[in-house]
């Protein structure tokens, strides 16, 4: 027993001395192109952020950026929208309104956990991610490449979301941690990180799990579309908490897209609708039955209205 202690002991200080040096090392160009490659402009330009400057400082600088940027970015529509007229026919929720009170807590809240949080997160990323094999490197991956691990990691995030949202809706994990999220009963975009600093650590995990599943028994991802992805989850979570259900909507075109609809539903009634992406985890374990006669009555008053 003590054998395998010291063990364990030696195998944690390894990997720690290895983190704290992948934690410090300072971007060179010629150490991570291959050998015969030449750089396109765009890696070039990549590379050269980090030249002769911490790795994982600017990585965490970026994927902060590209956070912040897509974020907000995405959300800004749909606050044009809610001082359009014309557009408040497309509200799920018309008869509920948000006041600048709640609004302005969402948002301090926002960057709070997003500066003490999740950028603290981002900061540490590239070091674990190089750890486990992530490639860092020239050449990027081809773009068809690139869409096809999105497309997988959206997969694996969205069964991971309905589990363990789902677990969030049990007893004190609900009244403790969960029911932060559920403040707002008709969300609106930026709601969509609205949560406990707890629910933002774990449901974050599944953002995680995607990547590093498919690096570990699949193939190598590298650490741009890890950017990519974190972008595409952003366009999609936000667009989940608009509050707008538009004619050009993607679950209007792609059947097994949730959309706005389908998560706006699990705020107004706290129940059902735990996926966050697709819709066939909740109709093949039954968590949507409520929400398709609900949804069928809607879209049945809304046909009636505009006639």
């Amino acid at each position: 027993m003590a054998n395998v202690t010291a063990a364990t002991a030696a195998t944690a200080a390894t990997l720690l001395d290895r983190f704290m040096s992948e934690l410090k090392t300072t971007g060179d160009m010629q150490r991570i192109t291959s050998q015969g490659h030449t750089l396109t402009w765009a890696e070039r330009s990549w590379f050269s952020l980090f030249e002769g400057r911490n790795e994982a400082l600017i990585f965490g600088i970026v994927a902060f950026a590209v956070h912040q940027g897509v974020y907000y970015g995405r959300y800004l529509p749909y606050l044009i929208c809610d001082y359009i007229p014309a557009m408040q026919k497309y509200k799920l929720q018309p008869d509920r309104q948000i006041s600048n009170a709640q609004w302005w807590k969402c948002v301090n809240s926002l960057l709070f956990s997003q500066m003490f949080v999740q950028l603290p997160m981002m900061m540490f990323f590239l070091p674990a991610a190089k750890m486990v094999g992530f490639d860092c490197g020239a050449p990027f991956p081809p773009w068809a490449r690139v869409a096809f691990q999105v497309c997988v990691f959206f997969v694996i995030e969205d069964f991971y979301h309905y589990w363990a949202h789902r677990l969030f809706h049990y007893g004190f994990l609900y009244k403790r941690i969960h029911k932060v999220h559920h403040e707002h009963t008709a969300p609106f975009g930026i709601a969509a990180e609205y949560a406990h600093p707890i629910e933002t650590a774990v449901l974050g995990q599944g953002t995680i799990a995607g990547p590093l599943l498919f690096n570990f028994f699949i193939e190598r991802v590298h650490i741009t579309t890890m950017l990519v992805w974190i972008a595409a989850r952003l366009w999609q979570t936000v667009e989940a908490h608009c509050g707008y259900d538009f004619p050009w909507s993607a679950s209007h075109w792609l059947p097994f897209w949730a959309g706005a609809s389908h998560h706006d539903y699990h705020h107004m009634a706290f129940v059902d609708n735990f996926a966050s992406t697709f819709r066939w985890w909740d109709s093949l374990f039954g968590t949507d039955r409520r929400y398709q006669e609900y949804e069928a009555r809607r879209t049945a008053k809304a046909k009636a209205k505009a006639e």
